[in-house]
């Protein structure tokens, strides 16, 4: 184990924008996120102001941050081995956001892949400037911390992208040391998931339907997703994600569930049919989410601890965003207040 002194820092999060995290989440990200304490100095929020761009209903906002919170616990995120904390405890999230979109070129966040994509699905017009500034917003999230190293996937190595040039723009103008420039942090060992009824694309976040396990599930029908899952053409039981993307696709989350390699998956299930693959990992599933959710509510039914967990969190890492806002301030020329100074 890498001491403390000698650690990078890392940062990552996700939107409590669904009652429940995926299966895709937790195989994705989380397991990455558990891997990854013992050896950088790691740091997860919940990213709860992101999740405003879409207009969430209060009450349900403030459910499903405890209830990410919960799961981030009950998969194996340790308080006392990361910063874990809400992005709204710390203001300063907010305040370097500003003063990076003072940066930040209309024409940069007008190039933004998931901006344009999310504003033509609901129309230019009703697009929030929230909406089109969130890749700032993101990009403080990171620089706020100094993060070496930030986990990533495809759909926000563009947001990263422009996290670093406005890291190295303002080193240019402001000093050197004024942010770290973060680098992504790619594990190959990570598996993308899939979604079940069409495993050639991504497994969603926010779509409702028979393609997603939500971690949060009923076990039984979660099961029943798993045996009504798209198969391919012809009866191996192979890993080929080119020709065979359905049974590539159980075949991982098999064996990341498991804690097995694919190809002892394939020796067991040679000479079998689809069927009795769906059927153990459907078993599988059940048994997982069964433990993780007896897990999670016992987070859920102790708020004082939940509550507890947070209030440390945010002052662990209010102190590390504060130096840095302090930092920044005065290289932009802003005075500092007495408590800055």
């Amino acid at each position: 184990m890498t001491t403390p002194s000698a650690r990078q820092r890392i940062l990552s999060g996700m939107q409590p924008t669904n009652d429940s995290l995926s299966i895709g989440n937790y195989i994705g990200a989380m397991t990455q996120w558990v891997s990854l304490q013992d050896d950088f100095d790691a740091f997860y929020m919940v990213a709860d102001l992101h999740a405003l761009t879409v207009n969430p209903d209060p009450d349900k906002l403030r459910e499903r941050t405890r209830r990410t919170l919960a799961q981030y616990l009950a998969g194996g995120v340790d308080p006392e081995r990361s910063t874990l904390f809400l992005q709204s405890h710390v203001p300063a999230h907010a305040e370097l956001s500003w003063l990076l979109s003072c940066h930040t070129g209309f024409g940069e966040l007008s190039r933004m892949t998931q901006f344009k994509d999310k504003a033509a699905k609901q129309g230019t017009e009703t697009a929030t400037a929230g909406l089109f500034s969130y890749p700032v917003l993101m990009a403080a999230d990171i620089l706020l911390y100094d993060a070496a190293r930030v986990p990533v996937g495809e759909d926000q190595r563009q947001h990263l992208e422009l996290t670093r040039n406005l890291a190295e723009r303002m080193n240019s103008r402001y000093g050197a040391d004024t942010f770290v420039v973060p680098e992504p942090h790619i594990v190959k060992a990570v598996a993308k998931i899939y979604d079940l009824q069409q495993p050639t694309q991504k497994m969603s976040k926010s779509e409702v339907g028979k393609g997603t396990i939500w971690l949060l599930d009923d076990p039984a029908k979660a099961a029943k997703k798993i045996k009504s899952a798209v198969t391919d053409a012809g009866t191996d039981i192979t890993y080929d994600p080119v020709n065979k993307p359905g049974i590539s696709n159980l075949l991982t989350i098999f064996a990341y569930l498991t804690d097995r390699t694919i190809s002892d998956l394939e020796h067991e299930f040679e000479g079998q049919q689809y069927g009795h693959l769906k059927v153990a990992l459907a078993d599988v599933v059940a048994e997982f989410l069964t433990e993780f959710q007896t897990k999670v509510h016992t987070f859920l039914d102790d708020r004082a601890q939940l509550d507890a967990i947070l209030r440390v969190g945010a002052h662990k890492a209010g102190d590390v965003a504060q130096d840095t806002l302090r930092r920044v301030n005065d290289r932009l020329g802003l005075l500092l207040s007495g408590e800055q100074a």
